[in-house]
């Protein structure tokens, strides 16, 4: 019998589901079931070797080290966006099938982008500074996003979905994506990559929501940090290495920049002993904005990866296929 291997926590009722798809296939669940879906609990692999070594389908956080002890794997599942390690040459089979959980997560990230831009323009990081010492103090002026030119780099589900919560704010939006010239209803200008130069300058907010690319490595350095408008914020939660770390300290501490929203660091996790820990303007999340602790998160993902499983045993073409090459999702 084809074997599957699934490394995420899933309930009983979610397992009936997925194996009423695919009735032909056996089913190893790594994890027992009453495994919290928030749970940082890791399978025994060894104790699964057997499984392991049959499997044809694999779906979760598949581990990089484990693919070459998995011959018959065809296709790989990921339940998460981000695909880039599975990208490197060499990592997978060119026959193996790659499709990630791209459009799950959206909702989640966009609203989690909302709220640290909210909390940044209202300064409530600093009155929360205040509760930790008992003061009862103003902390001056604060802005609004009714009026305020927010440029969004990365105009896919997160980006899109943080762009168009933006818009019904009275946000002045801009796009900018790799290629495409369709100009969606919340979106008041689009550009491709080779314009941020021009438009950094005109930002009062900065939100980037991009995979890690050879493309968008560094893609925010010293230079262009200091092109962007003075008290201008930046928002990340794509990839940690998009922005010059450093470089962002020195931004904020000399009050170049108003604020930083990152869920996501470089390097990650951020070390304790880091300063940018202790910069009063900047807002950091572990990492937190994309997992499950929406549960609308993990059951989209569920979602998605049953409608592939449909489309894989009936010999369909996969839709969330990753390009290999740009470690984006295929456009169909």
């Amino acid at each position: 019998m084809k074997k599957v291997v699934v490394y995420i926590p899933v309930e009983p009722e979610n397992r009936e589901r997925i194996q009423a798809i695919a009735k032909d296939y056996e089913f190893t669940y790594l994890l027992p079931p009453e495994t919290d879906i928030l749970s940082s609990a890791k399978p025994d692999f060894k104790a699964f070797s057997k499984e392991l070594a049959e499997a044809e389908i694999s779906f979760g956080v598949q581990p990089i080290n484990l693919i070459k002890k998995m011959p018959k794997l065809s296709w790989v599942h990921l339940s998460m966006s981000g695909a880039d390690a599975y990208c490197v040459p060499g990592v997978l089979p060119e026959t193996t099938a790659l499709t990630c959980s791209t459009g799950a997560f959206g909702q989640a990230i966009s609203e989690h982008m909302l709220a640290c831009t909210l909390a940044l323009y209202k300064k409530l990081p600093l009155y929360r500074d205040n509760m930790a010492d008992g003061l009862w103090k103003g902390r001056g002026a604060v802005k609004s996003p009714e009026g305020a030119t927010v440029l969004v780099i990365g105009l896919g589900d997160i980006g899109g979905r943080y762009a168009k919560l933006m818009k019904l704010l009275g946000a002045h939006t801009i796009g900018v994506r790799r290629s495409g010239f369709a100009l969606p209803d919340y979106i008041d200008e689009l550009y491709h990559n080779e314009s941020i130069d021009m438009l950094l300058p005109r930002a009062d907010i900065v939100a980037m929501a991009l995979p890690n690319t050879q493309s968008t490595a560094g893609m925010i350095d010293k230079r262009r940090l200091a092109l962007m408008k003075p008290g201008a914020v930046i928002l990340n939660v794509g990839r940690g290495n998009a922005i010059d770390t450093e470089a962002l300290c020195d931004a904020l501490e000399s009050g170049q920049l108003g604020g930083c929203a990152l869920d996501v660091t470089d390097p990650e996790p951020l070390p304790k002993s880091h300063r940018l820990w202790k910069i009063p303007t900047a807002l950091v999340t572990p990492h937190i904005s994309g997992f499950f602790h929406l549960r609308k998160t993990y059951d989209n993902i569920i979602d998605i990866f049953c409608a592939e499983l449909e489309r894989y045993v009936s010999g369909r073409p996969l839709e969330n296929t990753v390009d290999r090459k740009s470690g984006y999702r295929k456009t169909i």
